[in-house]
């Protein structure tokens, strides 16, 4: 019955771990063992993979000596063969050199066990009692049987081990090492693998600056598991890259995105949620495929998720995908995550979101205030400590997942209003110097006198494109954040483009000094027309600090 346990516990043990702890519980209490040591080889070298029953003292000592100073383990590794000692005296006249530590361990009889799986020696084990016992033929065949079935199932957990370690290297490698510093957001991202199987996930995240100090916050999962849905997450995060530099809205960057994950064939369906912030009118626009939807948190700890009709996944949708707006109040908490933190097999998606707006409201709620003191100021939380909180009231530390989640909190700011200023424009010629004169007086209210002469030049050129080529009257907005940001809008949606121009034209090189004379520059459609813009490295003594 109990060689049955073993083989049982053993044959579900997937970790070396798992198969270390199968044999304390299974192996060693038949026989009224009390210690147990396990020692496999890694690049020619013996690495402790688990022991039972020995003091921590004791093994700290052992694992400081190097092999050849412990005979009893040359003796079983050189030869193969297991060996068996029945008193700390036997044990001392054949292998002296254990007189050092040898009664530190506790133990009174020992057998050194070989560990050969695939006929490779892949370590060795102790098993160890804890008074001087005599083995018994059939207790040495039962041993010798029993480290043949503990090598096998440790060879397959260590190579399952190794398989689960790449796979995870693999998944962080595709997901960002750190998220860029914004103005418009402190934000903090999760990724938590699942617990059991050893294929990788296809949960990403992704924050992804804007122009106008905006900031894209994005989210997806691709259904499945495995290399090819890794590879598919791989290159949905690039392709959004590349979309929201395009500044599309979020509705036509998800239309994209669904053409490509359709080429991609049947078998591959994805979920995305791309939500863009703007800290100048505290609005976020977001638009979702089929993914849970965004939780809003705002700064008295009340937490909601808004209304939308859910669109189908990427894969399975027939746009268009809608755009929905909302209006978030500055230090507001934008939670973005993936289902595998609301959902399991034992928790629908319903009841998961419900936890997930309960324990929000506890970690953001400000603290009561003291009796008879007036309103407290609310208090803002990091979103780091935020996303640990939520994960250890939702995925429990000793929780077994099968699925990968993903979380994203991002604690919105906003931009300054002295920090924003914009005119209405005349039509007409007269448009460049009123622009130029807005400019001037702007940038000395900033003292910011010394990019005066600069954003003139650039101001001065993107509203007489607009009188030349566009519908007008233009609007110049001015943005004094991490950069000095000038943007000039119109009403047509003509994409300007920069020209080379020949040495004899008398035009078409605008476009050309506003790129040499701006750090960045781009456009986006509005809804409106669209929108030119520029960026300046602000003097260092300027520069305001992001907090």
């Amino acid at each position: 019955m109990r060689m049955g346990e073993l083989t049982s516990a053993l044959a579900e043990a997937l970790t070396v771990q798992d198969v270390v702890k199968a044999v304390a519980d299974r192996m060693l209490p038949p026989f009224g063992a009390t210690g147990l040591i396990c020692q496999l080889i890694e690049n020619g070298r013996l690495r402790m993979v688990g022991s039972a029953g020995y003091p921590e003292e004791f093994l700290a000592t052992v694992q400081t000596f190097m092999v050849s100073d412990m005979s009893a383990i040359v003796q079983v590794l050189s030869s193969r063969t297991p060996h068996f000692l029945s008193t700390p005296r036997e044990y001392a006249e054949q292998h002296p050199d254990a007189l050092g530590y040898l009664y530190r361990s506790g133990m009174n009889a020992w057998a050194f066990l070989p560990l050969i799986a695939s006929d490779q020696q892949i370590g060795y084990c102790v098993v160890s009692f804890a008074r001087p016992r005599h083995f018994s033929e059939e207790d040495r065949s039962l041993l010798i049987a029993l480290s043949g079935l503990v090598a096998q199932a440790l060879e397959r957990a260590r190579l399952y081990d190794a398989e689960h370690t790449r796979a995870q290297e693999l998944q962080r490698g595709l997901l960002p090492r750190t998220l860029p510093a914004v103005p418009a957001v402190a934000a903090e991202a999760r990724y938590l693998p699942a617990t059991e199987g050893v294929q990788v996930g296809g949960d990403w995240y992704d924050l992804i600056p804007l122009s106008g100090e905006r900031v894209a916050l994005v989210i997806g999962d691709v259904m499945g598991h495995g290399l090819s849905e890794a590879a598919t997450m791989g290159r949905l995060r690039t392709a959004v890259h590349t979309l929201a530099d395009l500044e599309l809205p979020p509705d036509e960057l998800l239309s994209h995105l669904n053409e490509l994950v359709g080429d991609l064939g049947d078998d591959f369906y994805a979920t995305c949620l791309y939500t863009v912030y703007d800290p100048v009118t505290n609005r976020c626009a977001f638009a979702s495929a089929g993914h849970p939807p965004l939780a809003i948190v705002h700064p008295d700890g009340t937490a909601h998720f808004p209304h939308v009709d859910a669109d189908p996944p990427l894969g399975a949708a027939s746009p268009p995908f809608e755009t929905h707006e909302v209006r978030v109040p500055e230090g507001s908490h934008l939670v973005l995550y993936t289902d595998g933190l609301v959902e399991s097999s034992t928790i629908d998606i319903d009841e998961g979101m419900d936890r997930l707006a309960q324990a929000l409201s506890r970690v953001v709620a400000p603290p009561p205030e003291p009796p008879g003191t007036e309103s407290a100021p609310t208090t803002l939380h990091d979103p780091g400590r935020l996303c640990d909180a939520l994960i250890s009231a939702l995925v429990p530390e000793q929780a077994a997942t099968h699925d990968d989640a993903a979380l994203l909190i991002a604690r919105t700011r906003s931009l300054a209003p002295g920090r924003v200023v914009c005119w209405a424009l005349p039509d007409g010629p007269i448009a460049a110097a009123e622009a130029r004169r807005r400019v001037t007086g702007q940038l000395s209210a900033w003292h910011l006198d010394e990019l005066s002469m600069t954003t003139e030049l650039l101001v001065s050129e993107l509203v007489g494109n607009v009188v030349r080529h566009a519908k007008g009257p233009p609007r110049l907005r001015l943005l004094y954040g991490r950069t000095l940001i000038c943007e000039v809008s119109d009403g047509s949606l003509t994409t300007p483009r920069i020209r080379r121009a020949a040495e004899t034209d008398e035009g078409g090189r605008g476009l050309q000094l506003v790129a040499a004379l701006s750090d960045r520059w781009g456009m986006r459609y509005t809804a409106t027309g669209k929108c030119i813009w520029t960026e300046q490295a602000l003097p260092a003594p300027s520069r305001p600090a992001v907090t």
